[in-house]
């Protein structure tokens, strides 16, 4: 187990360059699967989610050669197998968006049931529903599932709720269906339109309906080629350097970015505050006053992304006032909580009060628990006491890393494997901003 050792109070201050989007590399990856030709990728983070996926895409028969730091050459003449293995492919949840090539170079993909995140259920019932429209065989099986198809085909479906990575897995398998698919309610995140760059560089015909940003309309076709791609620059990182640097009252200069991605998160700091200053490809921001509460509820895009509100709530824990977080996107995703209770946090859970859950929240109400709670007051500002803290979940690690910056004093972060799940040398990146961080990997 990997620990971090961190030192805090200090403010952190300089610039940093933003990698690839892990919401967007991982997945480009299993795209480059429904080719026989080279794909090249470039800005390709240095993550173990990454390297899970290139092993899972090795073992199906890619040839994978990395030509730099952050780029690859990956070339899959062959699918070998269609069974994705049952080690790797529960560690991740990567492993059952590889059914979309398997599909359609095989007609038959065997997956193990998607690890990740401890997050609640993922909405893969909505992603069966569509596979069984399209001409696809879904068998569940105790630890596996099971698709086959003769031929794939096109239809018509409509998200009840929007799902990022369950509208790519469709796209994925749409584009070398027979005729025409469209998606109605799909979501709009950019790491989406990412992939369908991509894929129509490849060939492929998606559009979103430019009256109905909506809808996607594929046009499937015979097959693929090669094409050259850069991954998109990762949301998540954005945000978590910009909270790192507010929360510890610092300034910080974000580089190769694209500012209009994280539109939501610059409106929300501004108007607590924060000085900010953005141009085409880099954001400036620094605390130039006490940061003021405020309310938040994540959703979907163009909304509060639910993988920013962990990161968020450190800087919440600075500001004056009580501030309120409601998350729903996932029916359990406050784990990080608990960290900042253990160092001095005054927070108290709740639940909305809301006359339809079901159009409410974004999670199937199936999944949700009596003893979840899907919000919380936040009372600020707090002088946070260094801890000795074991993780468990990529964002519930990178927020107990942000609060240990802002504690004075020293603290341990155990478990950090789970933050390079997302973030690529996060602890040297927030040396290099002056941060005082002892890194013992095992």
């Amino acid at each position: 187990m990997s620990r971090y050792i961190i030192t805090g109070g200090k403010p952190l201050q300089g610039e940093v360059s933003i990698r690839g989007a892990k919401n967007a590399s991982f997945k480009e990856i299993i795209a480059s699967l429904l080719t026989k030709e080279t794909v090249k990728l470039f800005n390709v983070p240095q993550i173990s989610d990454v390297k899970i996926t290139l092993s899972i895409a090795k073992s199906l028969g890619s040839q994978i050669v990395q030509t730099g730091d952050h780029s690859y050459e990956i070339t899959t003449a062959n699918i070998t197998s269609s069974t994705v293995p049952q080690g790797t492919g529960e560690k991740s949840r990567t492993s059952f968006m590889f059914v979309a090539p398997l599909l359609n170079r095989t007609g038959k993909a065997i997956i193990p049931i998607p690890g990740g995140d401890k997050l609640g259920n993922r909405p893969l019932d909505r992603l069966f529903d569509c596979f069984r429209q399209m001409n696809i065989e879904v068998e569940e099986k105790a630890n596996q599932v099971i698709f086959t198809s003769e031929k794939i085909i096109g239809t018509k479906y409509s998200f009840v709720k929007p799902s990022h990575t369950i509208t790519e897995v469709i796209i994925m398998t749409a584009v070398l269906a027979e005729g025409q698919t469209i998606i109605d309610n799909a979501a709009l995140e950019p790491e989406i339109d990412d992939l369908i760059l991509m894929l129509n560089n490849m060939g492929a015909k998606i559009i979103r309906n430019k009256d109905d940003q909506k809808q996607i309309i594929i046009e499937g076709v015979s097959n693929l080629h090669k094409t050259e791609h850069t991954v998109i620059c990762d949301r998540n990182e954005i945000i978590t350097f910009a909270c790192a640097a507010l929360a510890t009252k610092g300034r910080i200069n974000i580089l190769r970015v694209k500012p209009q991605v994280v539109k939501s998160f610059l409106e929300t700091i501004k108007t607590m505050g924060a000085d900010v200053q953005s141009c085409d490809d880099e954001i400036n921001i620094k605390w130039v006053k006490p940061l003021t509460a405020i309310n938040i509820q994540t959703s979907p895009e163009p909304g509060f992304m639910t993988d920013w509100q962990a990161v968020f709530s450190i800087l919440l824990t600075q500001t004056v006032g009580c501030s309120s977080v409601i998350e729903t996107v996932f029916p359990s995703r406050f784990q990080h909580i608990e960290n900042l209770k253990k160092m001095g946090v005054k927070v108290n859970f709740f639940n909305p009060v809301v006359e339809n859950p079901d159009e409410y929240y974004q999670f199937n109400q199936s999944s949700d628990k009596p003893e979840y709670f899907h919000g919380v007051k936040i009372y600020g500002p707090n002088k946070l006491k260094p801890s000795n803290f074991i993780i468990n979940d990529l964002r519930a690690g990178a927020s107990t890393t942000l609060a240990a910056l802002t504690a004075e004093g020293k603290s341990t972060i155990d478990g950090v494997e789970y933050i390079e799940r997302g973030y690529e040398k996060l602890a040297d990146r927030l040396c290099a901003l002056g941060a005082n961080i002892e890194y013992i990997k095992t």
